[in-house]
């Protein structure tokens, strides 16, 4: 059995281990200094780390503009895929994005993360269009994704399995 996994912010001294993740993720990971900028510059961003004791095992973010929150990115350790930390991570920036003032969240996800996309379902997301050759290492296409009321997931979410959703 896997150790808890705590939510928290990403900080500087997460980064090293954030891009570990990230450079096994994706085709063309984004460089330190840009989570670095993120974290400490961008005054719209928040990000979290996914930790299992001192371990970060996961991380996401995500731009918090008006009444929006748009998702930069979601990546779980290739270990700790498939056991709920993705399912986490998300279920948190909704939680903040609502508690922030943002009842709508939209995201980027290829057309081929099937796996993602079903994710992202789970949690009432649904399909709104695309961005044509969004990806630029292969040139595929994104499928935008929006969930436009948080606060009737999590309402709807709790009739059905009797959760207190306010933690």
């Amino acid at each position: 059995m896997k150790p808890e996994i705590i939510i928290a912010a990403m900080k500087p001294e997460h980064l090293s281990q954030v891009m570990v993740i990230e450079k096994k993720s994706f085709t063309v990971p984004w460089s330190e200094i840009t989570y670095y900028r993120e974290i400490s510059e961008n005054p719209y961003a928040i990000y979290i780390v996914a930790l299992s004791r001192e371990e970060v095992v996961g991380y996401a973010g995500r731009w918090l503009i008006l009444d929006e929150s748009h998702i930069t990115n979601i990546a779980v350790s290739p270990g700790w895929r498939r056991q709920g930390v993705g399912r986490k991570l998300l279920e948190h920036m909704l939680r903040t994005s609502l508690l922030d003032g943002a009842n709508r969240m939209t995201l980027e996800v290829r057309r081929t993360n099937l796996g993602a996309q079903k994710l992202y379902q789970e949690f009432a997301f649904s399909a709104a269009g695309y961005r044509r050759g969004y990806y630029t290492d292969n040139n595929e296409d994104a499928l935008i994704m929006w969930q436009y009321d948080i606060a009737a997931y999590f309402d709807r979410k709790e009739q059905i399995d009797g959760t207190d959703t306010g933690n």
